[in-house]
């Protein structure tokens, strides 16, 4: 099993050019169903037939996995038999028939824009790590950008004279973001004033820790976390919660959704579609609370 998964990662790996990160999660679940097939069935993992993988679904369920975890989990699973298959490590795919179990549709949680405010107003201070702060919390929801673009920015990917940015997405797809003047002006800040105080030698890294290299992804999540504390949030707060209310506000102001699509990177519309939904859902909750607002109103007058 082992070999066979090394080198399906390395194909991964050169195909499909997947983040370490991502590579590590479907060896994860790989080896899980492993596990489960040899003590559990009593089988090899090449001998997994959809009787089998049923009955592992079924253990998963169980143990109370979420719809969303499932469905990724049984997504790596095939792509992973799919390619023994293909390699000839197997006479025939044993789960090409196999579908994954329908997700549950949750719509993305947002921030309000007195929220996204606060928050952002916690980091303004004048030492190298609030202006750094400042900067990040300004450009993800400015530019709507995801944890893991803004970890890998360069000083080269930014030009603050066009207010625009160069990120890498998923797939390494490269696209051009545009950055709004409060961003902006808080990444002018941090460059003039932040980051000379932070950096070490030669290195380019736009974001820097306190050792002065490349700050990394879950520094990132402890300084929105941080600041959303600091802000008096009650709800729970991440990175990609800002890239939601970049979309979510865009499409409130009335933008089209082919346009917030291009600025968010998504391959389909259909992704960026869900983002219509919150705006909908929010104004049903408007107008409802201003419904019951009236009726409360009109009561009060009677009494």
């Amino acid at each position: 099993m082992d070999d066979l998964l090394d080198s399906y990662t390395r194909y991964l790996r050169a195909e499909r050019n997947l983040s370490p990160y991502t590579l590590r999660n479907y060896r994860s679940d790989l080896l899980d169903l492993g596990r489960y097939l040899q003590q559990a069935e009593g089988v090899d993992p090449l001998a997994l037939d959809r009787q089998s993988f049923r009955r592992y679904l079924a253990h998963l369920r169980e143990q109370g996995m979420a719809s969303a975890s499932l469905s990724r989990k049984v997504s790596t699973i095939r792509g992973f038999y799919r390619y023994l298959a293909r390699e000839g490590k197997l006479p025939a795919d044993p789960l090409a028939s196999v579908k994954a179990p329908k997700r549950e549709r949750r719509l993305p949680s947002v921030l309000t824009k007195e929220h996204l405010t606060a928050l952002i107003e916690s980091a303004d201070s004048d030492t190298p790590q609030g202006l750094r702060d400042r900067a990040i919390l300004e450009l993800m929801y400015a530019a709507g950008v995801r944890l893991s673009e803004v970890v890998g920015l360069d000083l080269a990917h930014l030009n603050l004279a066009d207010r625009t940015l160069l990120v890498r997405g998923k797939g390494n797809k490269e696209r051009m973001v545009l950055v709004g003047r409060p961003a902006a002006q808080a990444l002018h800040r941090y460059l003039a004033r932040g980051r000379p105080k932070l950096v070490r030698g030669a290195e380019q890294a736009l974001f820097i820790n306190r050792d002065g290299g490349r700050l990394s992804g879950r520094s990132m999540q402890q300084i929105v976390r941080r600041h959303a504390l600091r802000a008096g949030l009650d709800q729970r707060v991440f990175p990609h919660l800002l890239r939601h209310s970049f979309a979510t506000h865009l499409l409130d102001g009335g933008a089209e959704l082919r346009v917030v699509q291009e600025l968010l990177g998504h391959a389909s519309a259909s992704t960026t579609q869900i983002y219509t939904h919150v705006t909908e859902e929010q104004q049903r909750r408007v107008y409802t609370q201003a419904f019951y607002n009236q009726v409360r109103l009109k009561a009060r007058r009677k009494e």
